[in-house]
C-alpha cells in the first residue's frame, strides 16, 4: 500500500480523497493555487505545495506542476479527483514516465472512453445501442448546420472532452446551432483544452441514468448499481439519487451487464461511470442508449456509497497499489435511499446567475468531514452528510465551479430521504452571496419529483418562468403568522427589559397584524396563542437575535431563518422566503397613508448580472437592435451567459469593451 498520496484537485473532493486516505493511514499532499491558499483542504492534508496563480489554467492544469510537486514530498501515486486533470491521457502518461501511480483507469481506457467522439464509435462496433448522430469532425458553423439539419431537430451539440454540463448546447433550429456551436467551441477549449464537437439527437423526455463502475488490475469487472441524474439545469446535474424510482432488478441487470461488457472491452480498472439516456415513455426498460462513459470519481458517488456501504475512494487506492477486489457482483446490496443536492452558488430568483463573494455566514446542517464512515456506510450523521471545500469568511471565487456543498441523506425510503433533504436544507445557513438552497427544497417537496416522474426537462418544464419560491399552502401561511407574532412579542419585551425607562412596567403588545404574502392575520397571544381567532398550539424557543429558530405546529416542523426587517421580519422556510409586515394591531390601520416608493426604471441599460469577463460585445454605439437579439457574452465561472435586447431600441451609449471585468450590476451598454 501507498504511505503518501497527492490530490491533484481542490475544493470538496480533495477533502473527500483526504479523508479516506487518512482513515487507511495514508499521508496526503496538497497542491494549490493563490485563491485557495486558506481553504480546508489545505489545512486538512499532511502537506501542501503551491503550485501557481489562481486560474486553473496557470495552476492546477499544469501536469508539470503536479508531478514537481510530487517530486518534492515523495508522494507515490497521484489521486486526480474529477475535472482539471482527471481524464487527460497526457498527465497519466507523463507519471508514469516517473514512476508515479495513477489513482485511476489505464491510459488506454481513458483515450477510448473519455472521448465522446471515440467512445461512440467503440461502443456502436461493440453492438451496444447509441444515440443516432455524427460523431466525425465537424469543420464548422455551416457543417454543423449542415448535419443537424441531416440527424433531424432537436439536437444536442456537445464538446468532445467536455463534463460537468459545461460545452453542451441544445439547438431546436438552425439558428439556435448557428448561435451555439461556435460558443461550445469555445467553452471546450477553455476548460478543457479541446474544441472538437460532436453533434447527436436528443432524445424527448428523457431520463438520465448513469451505472457506476469498479474493476482491479486482475480482470473484475462489477456494477455498482444505478443512480438516477435526470434532474438538471443547462445539463449540469443538480440533483441525484440512488437508486433510481424507475428502474426495475431486470433493467437494472441489463444496463449493468451491458455496461460491464463495454468496460471488460477496454481493459477498465478503478471507478468510473457509463452514462445512459433511457426513454422514460418505454415501461419495459429496454429503450437505453449509450452517452458516454466518465472515466474517473462522479461528483455524485457519495450516492452509490451510502446505499451500498462502499468507500469508492478506499477502493480506487486499493485498485491503484495492485490489490484485487475482494467482494463480488452477489455482494453488491441496495440498502435504502440516498439523495444528493449540489448546493451551488447562484440564485434562482434572478435566474440562476452565478454569484460569487465572501461566504460572511456558512454553518451546514452537520459538520463535513466528522463520520470517518467506517461503521455506517458513509450516511454521514443520522443519515445526513455534508461534503463541503469552503469556510466561513471564505471567498466563492469566479475562477473555478460554482459549487459550495453537497448535501446527501439516506432513509430507509426515497419519502424518508427527501423528507431529511427538507428539514437540513432549512437548518443549512448561508449569507454573503447567492445560493440554490431554496430551490432544491422546493424540488424535494414538488408533487412531481415524490412521485418519482423525472425527465432532464423537468426544471424548465416545472419552472417555464423562472423560480420564485416553493408553493406555500394557507395553512403554512397561518403557522408561519403565529411564529412571527411570538418573535415579535418577543422583541417588544427585549426592548422594554432593556430600556429601563418605565421600570418595566410596560407590558409588550399581544395582538399584531402580521401581513404574510399580501394577506393579513390578526394574531393574538394574550392567553392562547391565536390566528384569525383559530387556536395554534405552537411550540417555540426563540431568543431576540436568533438567526434560526425551531418551531413546531401540531405535527408540522419547521426550521426558519429569521431576519429583522425595517417592516418586520423576512422569514424563509421550506424553500420560499417571506417578507413579513408586523405591526401592533392598534396602528395597522395606519398604512394606508403610507406612499409607495415605485422602483426606477432600467430597461434602457444592459446591466451585467453576475461579476465576470466581457467575452463578446455584440453591438456598436447607434445600432438598432430588436427584442431578443444577442447584445454580449458574460463568462462566469467556466460557462458563457448571452445577454439578450428586452427590447426593440437604438444603443445610445456602450460603456464597457471585450475583454473587460466586470462587477455585478455594471451598465454595459444604453439604449435609447
Amino acid at each position: 500500500m501507498f504511505k503518501k498520496i497527492l490530490i491533484a484537485n481542490r475544493g470538496e473532493i480533495a477533502c473527500r480523497v483526504i479523508k479516506t486516505a487518512r482513515r487507511m493511514g495514508i499521508q496526503t499532499v496538497a497542491v494549490y493555487s493563490d485563491a485557495d491558499a486558506r481553504a480546508p483542504f489545505v489545512q486538512m492534508a499532511d502537506e501542501a505545495v503551491h503550485i501557481g496563480p489562481s486560474p486553473a489554467a496557470q495552476s492546477y492544469l499544469i501536469a508539470d506542476k503536479i508531478i514537481a510537486a510530487c517530486k518534492q514530498t515523495g508522494a507515490e501515486a497521484v489521486h486526480p479527483g474529477y475535472g482539471f486533470l482527471s481524464e487527460r491521457t497526457s498527465f497519466a502518461e507523463a507519471l508514469a514516465a516517473e514512476g508515479i501511480e495513477f489513482i485511476g483507469p489505464p491510459v488506454n481506457a481513458i483515450a477510448a472512453m473519455g472521448d465522446k467522439i471515440e467512445s461512440k464509435k467503440l461502443a456502436k462496433a461493440a453492438g451496444v445501442n447509441v444515440v443516432p448522430g455524427f460523431v466525425g469532425e465537424i469543420e464548422d458553423t455551416e457543417h454543423a448546420v449542415r448535419i443537424s439539419d441531416e440527424i433531424g431537430y432537436p439536437v444536442m451539440m456537445k464538446a468532445s472532452a467536455g463534463g460537468g454540463g459545461k460545452g453542451m448546447r441544445l439547438a431546436y433550429n438552425e439558428k439556435d446551432v448557428r448561435e451555439g456551436f461556435e460558443a461550445v467551441k469555445r467553452e471546450g477549449l477553455n476548460s478543457f483544452g479541446d474544441d472538437r464537437v460532436f453533434i447527436e439527437k436528443f432524445i424527448l423526455n428523457p431520463r438520465h441514468i448513469e451505472i457506476q463502475i469498479l474493476g482491479d488490475k486482475h480482470g473484475e469487472v462489477l456494477y455498482l448499481n444505478e443512480r438516477e441524474c435526470s434532474i438538471q439545469r443547462r445539463h449540469q446535474k443538480v440533483v441525484e439519487e440512488a437508486p433510481s424510482p424507475f428502474v426495475s432488478p431486470e433493467m437494472r441487470k441489463a444496463m449493468g451487464e451491458q455496461c460491464v461488457a463495454l468496460s471488460k472491452a477496454v481493459g477498465y480498472y478503478s471507478a468510473g461511470t457509463v452514462e445512459l439516456i433511457v426513454s422514460g415513455a418505454d415501461p419495459s426498460g429496454k429503450s437505453f442508449y449509450f452517452l458516454e462513459m466518465n472515466t474517473r470519481l462522479q461528483v455524485e458517488h457519495p450516492v452509490t456509497e451510502c446505499i451500498t456501504g462502499v468507500d469508492l475512494v478506499e477502493q480506487m487506492i486499493r485498485v491503484a497499489a495492485g490489490e484485487k477486489l475482494d467482494f463480488t457482483q452477489k455482494d453488491v446490496k441496495i440498502d435504502g435511499w440516498a439523495i444528493e443536492n449540489r448546493v451551488y452558488a447562484e440564485d434562482p430568483y434572478r435566474g440562476f446567475l452565478p454569484s460569487t463573494g465572501r461566504l460572511v455566514r456558512y454553518q451546514p446542517p452537520v459538520d463535513g468531514w466528522t463520520d470517518d464512515g467506517a461503521e455506517n456506510g458513509r450516511r454521514g450523521v443520522d443519515g445526513i452528510r455534508v461534503d463541503d471545500g469552503v469556510y466561513e469568511g471564505g471567498e466563492v471565487s469566479m475562477f473555478y465551479d460554482p459549487m459550495i456543498a453537497k448535501l446527501v441523506t439516506w432513509g430507509e425510503t426515497r419519502d424518508e430521504a427527501a423528507d431529511k433533504q427538507i428539514a437540513a436544507l432549512d437548518a443549512f445557513e448561508i449569507e454573503g452571496l447567492g445560493h440554490n438552497i431554496d430551490f432544491v427544497s422546493a424540488i424535494m417537496q414538488h408533487p412531481r419529483f415524490r412521485s418519482g416522474e423525472l425527465t432532464t426537462g423537468f426544471i424548465a418544464e416545472e419552472y417555464p418562468d423562472g423560480f420564485h419560491g416553493a408553493a406555500t399552502s394557507e395553512t403554512t401561511r397561518k403557522h408561519l403568522a403565529a411564529i412571527a407574532g411570538f418573535i415579535a412579542t418577543a422583541r417588544a419585551d427585549r426592548a422594554r427589559q432593556i430600556d429601563q425607562q418605565l421600570n418595566g412596567e410596560l407590558e409588550p403588545p399581544y395582538d399584531w397584524a402580521v401581513t404574510i404574502d399580501g394577506v393579513t392575520h390578526a394574531v393574538s397571544l394574550d392567553e392562547d396563542l391565536t390566528v384569525d381567532g383559530d387556536p395554534v398550539p405552537l411550540e417555540i424557543e426563540y431568543t431576540p437575535g436568533d438567526r434560526l429558530v425551531e418551531a413546531q405546529v401540531d405535527d408540522a416542523l419547521y426550521g426558519v431563518k429569521v431576519e429583522v426587517t425595517r417592516s418586520g421580519l423576512r422569514l424563509t422556510t421550506h424553500g420560499a422566503i417571506h417578507a413579513v409586515q408586523v405591526l401592533p394591531a392598534h396602528v395597522a390601520h395606519l398604512t394606508q397613508h403610507m406612499i409607495e416608493k415605485v422602483p426606477p426604471d432600467l430597461s434602457k441599460f444592459l446591466i451585467c448580472p453576475m461579476p465576470g469577463l466581457l467575452v463578446a460585445l455584440n453591438v456598436g454605439e447607434g445600432d438598432k437592435v430588436e427584442a431578443g437579439q444577442p447584445l454580449a457574452v458574460v463568462e462566469a465561472m467556466k460557462m458563457e451567459n448571452i445577454l439578450r435586447a428586452e427590447k426593440s431600441a437604438t444603443v445610445k451609449k456602450v460603456n464597457a469593451r471585450a475583454g473587460d471585468s466586470l462587477a455585478v450590476d455594471a451598465i454595459i451598454l444604453e439604449l435609447e
